[in-house]
C-alpha cells in the first residue's frame, strides 16, 4: 500500500517502534541535562551536543563509505533543517527561559504537532487532516497539559519570550514538514547534515560570547555530555528523519508529546521525583492520542476519515 504522494506506507509496528525508540532516547536528554546540574550555560552545552552528535554522524556515514560534505542540492537541505530544527531553536530556548517559567514555555513547544499537522494538511500531498488525527492531536495537546500541570499557566513570561517560543515552535513545525519534500532524501544524511550546521553556528557563537573557563567544566562530565551526544542527540535524530521520510511530518511530530512523557517517567524512576496521579493521567492521555493520530487506535467516524 502507498501513500498519497507514491511512497510506500509503513506498517503501524515500524511506527510504532520509531516513535517509542525517538522519544526514549531523546526524553532522556532531559535527565542527563538535569544531571549535569547546570554547568555548563546553555550556549557552551548546545555546542559540545551539537559537536558531538555531530561527530558520532560522520563515523557512520564514513564507515558507509560515502561522503560527509553535502551533495547537489543537500548543502540547501542541511543549510534550512541545521537552522530551523537545529541552531536556531537552541538560542530561542534559551532567550525565552531566561524571561519565563519552563511550564508555559513547554506547553507553548508542545503545540508544535498541532502546527505541523496544519502545515501538512496544506503543502504535502496525502497528509490531510481528518476529523480522527485531529481529535488525536487535540487528545494529546490535553495530556502534556496535563503533565505540566498547573506550572504550564503560570508565570507567562514577556511577550518576547512568548513570540521566541512560538517562533521557535513553527521553526520545528517547518522542519518537520520541509524534510518529508525532500526527494530520494537519506535519513542518515538528513541528520548529519543538520548536526554539522547546528554544530557550525552554536560553536561560533560560543567561542564569541565565552571563555575557554566556560568550556572547562565539560572535562569534570565527560560521560553525561557523550550520552548527551550520542544515545540522546545522534540516535533520536537519525531515527526522528526515518520516521518523517517514511511515515510523514504528521505522525513523526507525535515525538513532541512522547518526549515529555518519557521525561517525567525518567524523572520519576531515575532521580526519584514523586509520582502524582495528574502526571500519570496524562501520560495515558498522551499515549491514547498518538494511538488515534497512528492508527493503532481507530475511531469509528468512517465517513471523516
Amino acid at each position: 500500500m502507498s501513500t498519497a504522494d507514491g511512497r510506500p506506507e509503513p506498517s503501524h509496528l515500524f511506527v510504532a517502534v520509531h516513535l517509542l525508540a525517538c522519544s526514549v532516547t531523546w526524553g532522556s536528554s532531559f535527565l542527563l541535562i538535569k544531571l549535569l546540574g547546570g554547568s555548563l550555560s546553555p550556549v557552551v552545552l548546545a555546542s559540545i551536543r551539537a559537536l558531538g552528535a555531530a561527530a558520532v554522524l560522520m563515523v557512520f556515514v564514513l564507515a558507509m563509505g560515502r561522503s560527509i560534505l553535502p551533495q547537489g542540492r543537500e548543502w540547501r537541505d542541511w543549510l534550512v533543517l541545521g537552522t530551523v530544527n537545529g541552531w536556531l531553536p537552541n538560542i530561542l530556548v534559551a532567550f525565552a527561559l531566561m524571561r519565563m517559567d519552563s511550564g508555559p514555555s513547554a506547553l507553548i513547544q508542545a503545540a508544535g504537532p498541532v502546527l505541523t499537522a496544519i502545515l501538512a494538511h496544506f503543502f504535502l500531498t496525502g497528509e490531510r487532516l481528518t476529523l480522527p488525527r485531529s481529535i488525536g492531536i487535540a487528545i494529546g495537546l490535553l495530556g502534556v497539559a496535563l503533565l505540566i500541570g498547573p506550572k504550564a499557566l503560570a508565570g507567562g513570561g514577556s511577550l518576547l519570550a512568548v513570540l521566541a517560543m512560538l517562533l521557535l515552535t513553527f521553526g520545528y513545525a517547518t522542519g518537520n514538514v520541509y524534510a518529508r519534500t525532500i526527494p530520494q532524501a537519506e535519513p542518515i544524511r538528513l541528520a548529519l547534515g543538520q548536526q554539522t550546521v547546528s554544530a557550525i553556528v552554536a560553536t561560533l557563537i560560543a567561542i564569541m560570547f565565552f571563555s575557554a573557563a566556560d568550556f572547562a567544566p565539560a572535562l569534570d562530565n565527560l560521560p553525561l555530555l557523550l550520552a548527551l551526544s550520542v544515545f540522546s542527540t545522534a540516535l533520536p535524530i537519525w531515527i526522528f528523519m526515518r520516521l518523517i521520510t517514511a511515515a510523514g511530518p504528521t505522525k513523526a511530530a507525535m515525538t513532541g508529546y512522547l518526549v515529555p512523557t518519557v521525561a517525567v517517567v525518567l524523572g520519576i524512576i531515575v532521580l526519584g521525583e514523586p509520582i502524582v496521579l495528574r502526571q500519570l493521567v496524562g501520560g495515558l492521555i498522551v499515549f491514547l492520542g498518538v494511538a488515534i493520530v497512528t492508527g493503532v487506535i481507530r475511531l469509528p467516524l468512517r465517513r471523516f476519515a
